[in-house]
């Protein structure tokens, strides 16, 4: 159940119990006065009556019996020995208050009638009742009221932290100033929380931005260096390394593109399949392509699908995608292309993707080898952000059957200007 409807509950039942409680007290008040008021009357006319039987032996005009058949047995009995009292009945004949005396021999009693007093006290009890429906029907409106605005404000800052926890650092609440409010102050904090991650993530994109900056120069004069060595297995093996590390600040530079938001798309028509058996062309004989060769354009001739993308970021995807799937699972990797060229699927025949990966996505300067800790590199990381620089989506799975599976979806091209929107979409 919602917090809305929760307090909105709460509300009614606490007005309920309230006009409950009230409507009990005034009850009893108004009862118990009216009884004690009707047994001192009771009493004052009996004692009048008393004093008239002395002097004349009779009570008539009174307002007093002697052995009235109606009197009580248990204070009949109490007047039998010797004592006077009074009792409240809901005879036949009405509520009434009986009060009565020994009077030599026989007992003089008297009865107050009371069934217009208690029928008083039941239309005061129907007024309590519609008073608290009405009552209730009046408070309840504001409780949800206040209610929905506790649980908007508290949405809005829940669905704020959510943005903010999937990456929209710049995501604010911007909460007004609310003295003794709980809920601005939540608010507050999450603002404050926000803006102070934010600023840590931003001074570690400019770290690294600055320390590839910084260690391209000192790379150009390795790799003068290492082409000016003899030839020989020390100077390869030095050639190698340099390379490496030109590929890894390579990399550093393209995530801090990536993070500071400077890369754009140049969306082009761009053939999908061609590209996909170049890109496996160059991965080596063990990786497999499916789909490719069989796919047609949208005028339906044989070639291949062809999607409005751009063609470099696209193969950078790709490459990333076919050199992970060699270099942390195991042959064969099977590359499918859809029929629309649409959706590419990357799937080695390995262990799969590591528990982290699928929970986290990919995480830089991690990968997947227990030589070099859990986790994933750079490669899926700027896989990831290329894909999302180009609208597409990019999904981490394990096959059923085994293995990595890595899912590219292009986003559907609108057709162009002047084209018919009731025809077939664009492919």
């Amino acid at each position: 159940m919602a917090l809305r409807w929760r307090i909105s509950a709460l509300v009614a039942a606490a007005a309920c119990a309230v006009a409950a409680a009230v409507g009990v007290l005034v009850h009893e008040f108004s009862r118990n006065r009216e009884l004690s008021q009707a047994r001192e009357s009771a009493r004052v006319t009996l004692d009048r009556a008393a004093v008239t039987y002395t002097r004349t032996g009779e009570v008539q005009g009174s307002g007093a019996a002697l052995d009235a058949p109606g009197l009580p047995g248990d204070l009949r009995d109490l007047v039998e020995q010797g004592h006077r009292g009074t009792e409240f009945t809901t005879g036949p004949a009405g509520p009434a208050m009986w009060a009565a005396r020994p009077a030599g021999s026989r007992v003089l009693s008297v009865r107050v009638d009371l069934t217009t007093t208690m029928r008083d006290i039941g239309a005061l009890d129907a007024s309590i009742v519609v008073a608290g429906l009405i009552t209730t029907a009046v408070v309840l409106p504001l409780g949800v009221l206040t209610a929905g605005r506790m649980s908007r404000r508290l949405r809005t800052a829940a669905g704020t932290a959510r943005r903010i926890a999937a990456g929209d650092l710049d995501a604010r609440i911007a909460a007004g100033p609310r003295p003794r409010d709980e809920i601005a102050d939540i608010s507050t904090a999450v603002d404050t929380m926000a803006g102070a991650l934010q600023k840590r993530l931003l001074g570690e994109q400019r770290f690294t931005a600055d320390v590839a900056h910084e260690l391209r120069t000192p790379l150009m004069g390795l790799v003068t260096a290492a082409e000016l060595l003899p030839e020989g297995e020390a100077a390869g093996y030095v050639r190698d390394r340099v390379r490496v590390l030109g590929t890894l600040v390579e990399e550093l530079l393209e995530i801090s593109r990536l993070d500071a938001g400077a890369e754009h798309a140049d969306m082009s028509p761009c053939p999908v399949g061609p590209l996909v058996r170049e890109v496996v062309a160059r991965s080596g004989p063990a990786t497999t392509v499916v789909g490719a060769d069989e796919t047609a354009d949208t005028d339906g001739d044989a070639g291949a699908a062809t999607v409005r993308t751009d063609s470099r970021r696209l193969e950078r995807i790709l490459t990333n995608l076919v050199v992970n799937a060699h270099r942390h699972g195991r042959a064969p990797v099977v590359v499918t292309v859809s029929g629309d060229g649409r959706t590419v699927t990357v799937r080695d025949h390995g262990p799969g993707y590591p528990r982290t990966l699928l929970d986290d996505g990919p995480q830089r300067f991690r990968t997947g080898a227990r030589e070099r800790g859990t986790g994933h590199g750079l490669g899926l990381t700027i896989a990831l952000g290329q894909a999302q620089v180009i609208g597409a989506t990019l999904e981490f799975g394990d096959a059923p059957d085994g293995g990595a599976l890595a899912t590219l979806r292009l986003p559907a091209v609108p057709p162009p200007a002047g084209a018919d929107p009731s025809g077939p979409a664009e492919r």
